[in-house]
């Protein structure tokens, strides 16, 4: 049972498990009509969902309080309409069970509607008289307006920030009072904070939109002096919290903070509210994945003497930074120590709840599982949780990412670019006191991203409204709608499919893997749409997790070879579409064998602890301009290409090239096939040819690659994404400055330098760009190929134009090499 604050400290255990019966109301008109929904899949929690237990637990873990009331349950419900009046006094048609959004099967609707109206009745304990009277709302999705007894009390804007209201001035002196919301959600047809959620699924990574009030409605009373948010930040180096009680009411009160290590009270601060007070910790006890411990905290409000507020607490003694690492690469550190972050993505969604977890036990149950995998992070992508899913993550030890959710991928417009920068801030706000938030992060693959420049001042805002953690401005900075690297925050984060990504560490950031993997398995009877996709899908449980191995193995190697100190699986649970889970979509199957997943996860986290093994070191290569294999393309069509073994294919022809002649090939099937791999992609190596394309447009274009087992093992091509001449990798790439004329020809000179983990363009004989690309060489048994390349195991980017002169070497050339190249015309 839930027992009062009292003298002495009240265990968190107390504090955040009430019973239902403790602290219910009665809901008026639970219509025995009511019905869930039928969800395409059910979760094991699905069946525990009623009226009367709805989401029954105590809603903030971190400012707890003994009396409260929950507002969960059955409410009135009806569609709306704009300009419609609140209809006060005035019973609505149907019946939605709160705080499940209206789409979900939870909430009994299972529709979509723009807007709608909420309206129920409560009373208040005879008890509370003479209190203040707050209502909070976990969340309501989007734009919401409350009336109580006929009057309009709040108005907020927001889909993933909770608020509260004092009502007492609108409460009447006895009887039933009533609570009416309306909601407007118009989901991507604005460009409001949505991430994943779409008003239609799309079948693929965006999802079906969640509605209305979704999170726990609830009152409590307190008094006119009390404590209305607690700021708990840890010091380890100066073994104290900081603490700071914002507060209503008269100013200048005091506050008392005492900390306690089980029932032992071991420091204790008294200062002013609304200041921070530093709460001395004595030998700390330190906060990890391995040994999540937390101090409860107690905090008093006095006035003159008396206690006129008290609250519970907990916090965790820990810090978060960089350090370098024994091989002088910046890496993330715990409390002081270098440790690898190992995660997988997150993405919130259930198929009976959509974005709200039937229960707080099936909440707890995804992060329980990242336990169990052997994880010692969650990145929480493009969502936000309720404040018990960061209680669960601080309690059981996972180390959290925490995403702003995106707006639709195109650029924001005005005025949604300022309603963003202020939901972010408030998202921090919320939730920079949970000791498992060790990183936050502002964008995700440029998903309505507008500027370079003002996302690296997002960052920096950011990090000055939170020092004590990492920012990591911009997760998948290499890919899809991204502006391109800020420079600023403390990560550099590139995501690779299948991957993993090989982010190289800068001076000032550490390099992070911000998602890959997706391997995939479909399980009949337990996919949403009956069918779906992954990355790579595999034919059985017993492939599925030799495939997880083998790329985990990789992000060992990355992390000891190129320093990247964290690496996000795509993902814990199957989410709709995406077939690419640990669990299926109704967490009912485990997909792989989890002692496999953890030992490996375990040894990636024991093995990359910043020792490194070094790159490779490769030889001087073999001397001579015209490098190992060098093809003139004179000749013709019945005749071998040059004096090297290589043929033309489909229905490419010889035409008239920069120096005599080249070959012309159509951007459809056509190229040049040298029938071998000429390269050790292992080591270093030079690309160089001359090319004139026919067009410069949104198509990719590769001059010259050789093909790996799903990929290119690199392109020296033209970035149809880009518009300019690139000497790529997968997701990464050296780019010209600026975009090339057609029907003009080009000296392009691509260069991989491994020792220095560099890729290297060169433009008619002149550098024009370096992009530190560590990566996990592997020979390539693939043939190097003349005018295409190949990603995702198929035939790709086909060149439209003529090409001629391509050189090969095994060595990185020198800038004076390439340019006496280029002038020699060869």
């Amino acid at each position: 049972m839930f027992k009062p604050l009292a003298a002495a400290l009240v265990l968190l255990s107390t504090i955040l498990a009430p019973t239902a019966a403790a602290s219910r109301v009665p809901i008026a008109d639970a219509s025995p009509d009511w019905r869930i929904g039928t969800p395409p899949l059910t979760t094991p929690w699905t069946g525990d969902v009623s009226p009367t237990n709805a989401l029954p637990e105590y809603p903030r873990p971190q400012l707890t309080r003994p009396d409260w009331r929950n507002l969960n349950g059955l409410w009135e419900w009806s569609a709306a309409t704009p300009g419609d009046q609140p209809p006060i006094g005035r019973p609505l048609a149907e019946k939605v069970l709160v705080p499940y959004p209206i789409e979900s099967a939870l909430s009994g609707l299972q529709k979509h509607e723009d807007r709608m109206w909420y309206r129920r009745t409560f009373t208040i304990p005879a008890n509370w008289k003479g209190k203040r009277l707050l209502l909070h709302f976990g969340a309501v999705d989007y734009d919401a307006k409350v009336w109580v007894n006929g009057r309009q009390v709040a108005t907020h804007r927001g889909g993933y920030d909770g608020f509260d209201v004092d009502v007492t001035n609108a409460l009447h002196q006895k009887g039933p009072q009533e609570l009416i919301v309306w909601a407007e959600d118009l989901t991507d047809e604005t460009f409001q904070p949505i991430g994943k959620q779409r008003e239609v699924g799309d079948h693929g990574i965006f999802y079906q939109g969640s509605s209305g009030i979704w999170r726990t409605v609830w009152m409590e009373p307190v008094n006119v002096a009390s404590i209305e948010r607690l700021q708990l930040t840890p010091d380890l180096p100066g073994k104290t919290f900081k603490v700071t009680a914002d507060t209503t009411g008269p100013a200048g009160l005091d506050v008392e903070v005492t900390a306690y290590d089980g029932r032992r009270a071991v420091g204790q601060v008294r200062g002013k509210a609304d200041t921070e007070v530093r709460v001395p910790i004595p030998n700390p006890k330190t906060w990890s994945p391995d040994k999540p411990f937390l101090y409860d905290l107690k905090v008093r409000l006095i006035d003159r003497g008396k206690t006129v507020d008290q609250v519970g607490s907990y916090a965790g003694m820990r810090s978060v930074g960089l350090m370098k690492g024994a091989d002088g690469k910046l890496r993330m550190a715990l409390n002081g120590k270098i440790l690898f972050n190992l995660s997988t993505l997150d993405q919130g969604f259930w198929p009976d709840g959509l974005n709200t977890a039937p229960t707080d036990e099936a909440l707890r149950f995804d992060l329980e599982q990242h336990k169990q995998l052997g994880f010692n992070t969650v990145r929480k992508h493009i969502k936000v949780e309720p404040d018990r899913w960061y209680y669960w993550a601080d309690k059981l030890g996972l180390m959290v990412w925490q995403d702003m959710p995106a707006s639709k991928t195109d650029a924001m417009p005005e005025p949604w670019r300022t309603q963003f920068k202020a939901e972010l801030r408030e998202m921090v706000e919320e939730h920079k006191s949970f000791t498992s938030i060790t990183v936050w992060v502002p964008f995700n693959e440029g998903w309505g991203e507008w500027d370079q420049t003002e996302t690296g001042r997002i960052a920096d805002s950011v990090k000055a409204q939170d020092p004590s953690r990492l920012v990591n401005a911009h997760s998948g900075v290499n890919c899809c709608n991204s502006k391109g690297d800020s420079g600023r925050g403390d990560l550099l984060d590139s995501h690779a499919y299948l991957g993993p990504a090989t982010t190289s560490p800068t001076e000032t950031r550490a390099g992070v893997d911000g998602e890959h993997g997706g391997f995939g398995l479909k399980v009949p009877d337990h996919m949403w749409f009956g069918d779906g996709f992954a990355y790579e899908m595999t034919p059985d449980s017993a492939t599925l997790t030799r495939r997880y191995v083998e790329n985990q193995r990789d992000v060992l190697k990355s992390a000891n070879q190129c320093g990247i100190s964290g690496s996000v699986y795509t993902q814990i649970t199957d989410v709709e579409g995406e077939l690419n889970g640990f669990f299926t979509y109704d967490r009912r199957v485990p997909k792989m064998d989890s002692a496999q997943v953890r030992t490996i996860n375990q040894q990636i986290i024991a093995g990359a602890d910043g020792t490194g093994t070094g790159g490779p070191n490769p030889g001087p290569g073999t001397p001579g301009a015209d490098g190992i294999h060098f093809y003139p393309l004179d000749g013709t069509a019945e005749d071998a290409v040059g004096n090297n073994d290589a043929t033309l294919q489909g229905g490419a022809v010889f035409a008239e090239g920069k120096n005599g002649q080249g070959v012309a090939l159509n951007g459809s099937g056509q190229y040049v096939d040298t029938g071998a791999a000429l390269l050790d992609t292992s080591g270093n190596y030079s690309a160089s040819a001359w090319v004139k394309l026919n067009k410069a447009d949104g198509s990719f274009q590769t001059v010259v690659s050789q093909d790996g087992e799903r990929d290119s093992a690199f392109f020296l091509q033209y970035s149809g994404q880009d518009q300019r001449f690139a000497m790529s990798f997968s997701g990464l790439r050296a780019l010209a400055p600026t975009k090339p004329n057609p029907d003009q020809w080009y000296h392009l000179t691509g260069v991989r330098d491994a020792a220095k983990g560099e890729l290297k363009l060169y433009v008619d004989g002149q550098p024009v760009a370096t992009k530190s690309a560590c990566s996990l060489d592997s020979t390539s048994t693939g043939n190097t190929v003349i005018g295409r390349a190949k990603f995702g195991g198929n035939q790709v980017d086909f060149l439209d134009g003529t090409v001629d002169q391509v050189h090969l070497y095994d060595r990185a050339l020198t800038d004076e090499e390439v340019r006496t190249l280029y002038e020699s015309g060869r």
